[in-house]
């Protein structure tokens, strides 16, 4: 390469020398870079969202000492038989060696803080909640577009955020809005079919004014005039995280009313699994106006239950019947999502569970995150009813996904890649481009954070650490608010189309949510073996059992230490089953909950 430009590059400092000023940089697979600090150079410290800029400008040469993880943005000079890598920007990892700072007890709950708060205020400014002002695209700074339909999945997603910050803050605020969004969602997006004894949710709705028109199928690409069982999954992403707080009882009637739609129309009970799509006439998934999502099954309709809603559901109910689903989801993923001549899982499948490699943008290709949510949810569901080949899967994945999915150099992990190297090729190759997009870099996180928890190695924490470095480096919108939805491979944010948005047909506060909720569950209670606290508010007509347990954890890992029940001390709790006995009340209770991780 004969010609200058400039990247970013990862990895722990070797050594430092002092005389000419340069130092070594020991890459994420083990690559050395020799780094110069030349001319001018910026330095700074990692901040979260709502923290001032921390310059560690005058401490450069202090700070760069072996072992320390930082991130180096500069310019590559092809001079001499080794490029020259002069260093223009450096973002440290913590303050002291050996110090991340997204490892601190807070870290996740302020930045899910900031981020709430930032979508309370661009969905509704200062004043009162109302969902009929609810848009679904959002400019990068918050301004609301002319567009107003509103899509039943990106309202979900947003009620799942604010539910997820209540758990973790115990604000009102939050709760709020998620209780009046799931409101808003029965009212608006809901139909109940009395016939089949089943409910399913409208696409979203085209208000005008006063007027609303519902649009019953999907308006998107693949899923056109379909209805697609994603979005009737994560329809019921938000409420469900709702019903865990306030135990609504008008919530579960909905999710137990849609689970059976999936069971009447979407399930295959000759092969297993669940179709993609039904037609909207006759809820049939082998109607030939399907066309390309005929008799089809996918990673969504199939693994997405499990994230999305169900062990959420589960947690909140103990209802075994639901324990029995999320079984029989898992051992199909393990029976048929692996395939021997790729390292990663197959996506699309005909109603036999043949190899779909035709269809539409996937083809015969991999997304990288979907691999990474697998193992992150099979460990889940292996803390609930432990199997060898739950384990064994997700170990697999979480060893060879690094090497075939990761930027080994800038830390971040990829989109979408070829699931098959051609021939003398040595990289998959990326179907589009090689962005990296928010949700997938919080799959690494969390899967790896895990991993790491549940089954250890020093290997799989420090791909947590890489992961959770680089998103917090590059994800944090801090002039405007909450995260970007794409970054370039370098770091730098992806601001066009779509991805400039911070509201879309693909972004609403999930993935951004349940990534700050969950690394807190797993960070504390797994890895760093620290208390965590929850609240609920639970209302008058909800079950008595209340059931806090934070996540699939493996037993007896985390025990239930306190409860308080409006801000008093409260003793009628079983720390096993981490469960506490309410009392009979005419009002909400406040409940906060401490969870213990068992000492070794």
């Amino acid at each position: 390469m004969n010609f200058t430009f400039m990247d970013t590059v990862a990895g722990r400092v070797e050594r430092f020398d002092a005389g000419s000023g340069s130092f070594r940089l020991a890459t994420i697979d083990g690559r050395v870079a020799e780094v110069r600090l030349d001319g001018e150079v910026s330095a700074e410290v990692l901040r979260n969202l709502g923290e001032p800029y921390v310059d560690a400008g005058d401490h450069v040469r202090d700070m760069l000492t072996p072992g320390r993880h930082l991130f180096v943005y500069g310019i590559f000079y092809p001079e001499g038989d080794e490029p020259v890598f002069s260093a223009k920007r450096l973002i440290f990892l913590g303050r002291g060696p050996g110090e991340y700072r997204f490892e601190q007890p807070d870290w996740w709950i302020n930045q899910l803080d900031e981020i709430a708060a930032f979508y309370r205020r661009a969905q509704f400014g200062q004043g009162p909640v109302d969902f009929r002002d609810y848009r679904t695209i959002l400019r990068l700074g918050g301004d609301k577009t002319a567009s107003h339909v509103q899509e039943t999945d990106t309202i979900s997603r947003l009620v799942y955020g604010m539910a997820s910050a209540y758990l973790l803050t115990g604000d009102d605020a939050y709760l709020e809005v998620a209780e009046r969004g799931t409101r808003y969602l029965r009212e608006h997006m809901r139909f109940v079919d009395p016939e089949n004894d089943v409910v399913y949710w409208y696409h979203g709705i085209k208000v005008d004014g006063e007027h609303e028109k519902k649009l019953f199928t999907s308006e998107f690409g693949d899923d056109y005039d379909a209805i697609p069982m994603y979005e009737q999954i994560y329809a019921l992403a938000g409420p469900t995280q709702t019903y865990r707080v306030t135990g609504d009882k008008r919530i579960a009637s909905d999710v137990d009313a849609t689970l059976r739609l999936f069971e009447k129309f979407f399930r295959d009970h000759r092969h297993g699994g669940y179709y993609s799509h039904v037609d909207p006439i006759l809820l049939n998934p082998h109607h030939e106006s399907l066309g390309p999502n005929q008799s089809r099954k996918n990673w969504n309709s199939i693994g997405d239950h499990a994230p999305a809603y169900l062990i959420n559901y589960y947690l909140a109910t103990g209802d075994e019947r639901h324990l029995e689903m999320l079984e029989r989801t898992f051992d199909t993923i393990v029976e048929h999502f692996p395939e021997p001549s790729s390292p990663f899982v197959n996506e699309r499948f005909h109603d036999d569970w043949s190899h779909d490699l035709t269809h539409s943008w996937q083809q015969d290709r991999a997304v990288v995150g979907h691999n990474l949510k697998i193992a992150w949810n099979l460990l889940r569901m292996n803390g609930a009813r432990p199997k060898d080949a739950y384990r064994d899967l997700a170990e697999h994945l979480a060893r060879t996904m690094p090497a075939v999915g990761s930027d080994q150099q800038r830390g971040g992990w990829y989109d979408v890649v070829e699931r098959h190297r051609a021939e003398g090729q040595r990289w998959h190759r990326f179907a589009w481009h090689d962005r990296k997009a928010w949700w997938q870099q919080e799959q690494a996180i969390l899967a790896y954070l895990i991993v790491a928890g549940e089954l250890g190695g020093d290997d799989h924490l420090e791909q947590a650490r890489q992961a959770a470095g680089f998103y917090n480096a590059f994800f944090l919108d801090h002039d405007e608010g909450a995260v970007y939805f794409n970054v370039l491979a370098n770091g730098l944010p992806y601001l066009l189309g779509t991805e400039r948005f911070k509201g879309s047909h693909s972004m609403s506060m999930y993935h951004s949510s349940e990534l700050c909720y969950l690394a807190t569950v797993y960070t504390r209670l797994l890895v760093n073996r620290q208390p965590l606290t929850l609240h609920f508010k639970p209302g008058p007509d909800a079950e008595r059992i209340l059931r806090v347990a934070p996540d699939l954890l493996p037993a007896g890992r985390v025990l239930l230490t306190e409860a308080e029940v409006d801000g008093k001390p409260y003793e009628v709790l079983d720390p096993v089953a981490m469960t506490v006995e309410l009392p009979d009340s005419t009002e909400a209770l406040r409940v906060k909950v401490t969870l213990t991780p068992v000492q070794e």
